[in-house]
């Protein structure tokens, strides 16, 4: 996993922004497989929730910001995507989309290709090319605007807890207030937006425990009551690697979102992760452990890390 559990799992426990510079030859994106987990769970998505998860602001132009994304998709991985400047192609899975035209690359009738190709008809054409990224790459996407410090674009289809259709528009500020002990996060925005959009490609580190099984956890489409039914030992680690892609000419940024879950036991099968987690969430605030949803749970999750320690 692109992970980084050393540096994300820490104590105490703060809410910060964590930003690092992207490590020469480090990817921002990652291929997916026909079939895979993320790949199902945004075609379910795209095809009955769209409009949640595909957002503009009125009047934003993200062509710039789409086409940086494709070129630095085929140049970071040349086997898997293709951009002449007009045709993007999921090469695994033989699907264009050229200009805002959904094509077949190749001359099967039947294949990967097919439940992607009949998905991206059903969005409205401007949306295409950023479904075709979609699904082809693990990542969510949106835009940092760095003149106004907001998100005036997404394509976010696994959603952690939070709804999409909430933040677009919205400054940096505004999209960060729910968030439990932000007062280092929303002093930081401005600095941040404009490290993110001028100064190069960065990336962090996003981490939870939860009960939720599933990649897409709209808060619309998660059991509230979850906890009640799985035990500790069963909950689930979700992490998110989120990196930023400089827009050349623009003070604006792609932001990717890359989330993972895996059963917990299996995340903290290396030797001091336990430990490490047990003291990260022990040193949590009440607000924190609300937000994060691990309020009820603490105690019982605290005395389970113990055992695998």
């Amino acid at each position: 996993m692109a992970f980084d559990f050393d540096a994300a799992v820490s104590a105490p426990f703060r809410m910060q922004p964590g930003l690092r510079r992207l490590a020469p030859g480090a990817n921002h994106l990652t291929p997916l497989a026909a079939g895979s987990r993320h790949q199902r769970e945004k075609l379910a998505v795209l095809s009955a929730f769209a409009s949640d998860a595909l957002l503009v602001r009125p009047g934003f132009d993200a062509a710039p910001a789409l086409d940086a994304l494709c070129a630095h998709a085929a140049a970071e991985h040349p086997e898997a995507f293709a951009w002449d400047g007009e045709r993007a192609t999921a090469r695994r899975f033989g699907v264009a989309v050229h200009g805002e035209r959904v094509e077949r690359a190749d001359d099967a009738r039947f294949g990967p290709g097919e439940e992607i190709e009949r998905c991206l008809k059903l969005l409205p054409p401007p949306w295409r090319r950023a479904g075709l990224l979609s699904l082809g790459f693990a990542e969510d996407f949106a835009v940092v605007d760095g003149d106004d410090a907001s998100l005036p674009w997404l394509a976010v289809a696994l959603p952690s807890h939070w709804a999409p259709e909430d933040k677009i528009g919205r400054g940096f500020a505004a999209v960060h207030a729910p968030v439990a002990d932000n007062r280092l996060i929303v002093q930081a925005a401005e600095g941040l937006t404009r490290l993110v959009t001028d100064g190069g490609a960065r990336e962090r580190f996003v981490w939870n425990v939860t009960p939720h099984p599933r990649l897409h956890a709209h808060p619309r489409r998660v059991d509230p009551d979850a906890w009640r039914h799985t035990p500790v030992e069963r909950a689930a680690w979700r992490t998110e690697r989120q990196t930023f892609l400089p827009v050349p000419g623009r003070r604006q940024a792609v932001f990717t979102i890359e989330v993972q879950l895996q059963p917990l036991a299996e995340a903290l099968a290396e030797p001091g992760r336990a430990a490490r987690l047990h003291a990260a969430i022990e040193s949590m605030s009440p607000a924190v452990l609300a937000y994060r949803g691990l309020g009820g749970v603490r105690e019982p999750l605290l005395a389970w890390l113990r055992t695998q320690t």
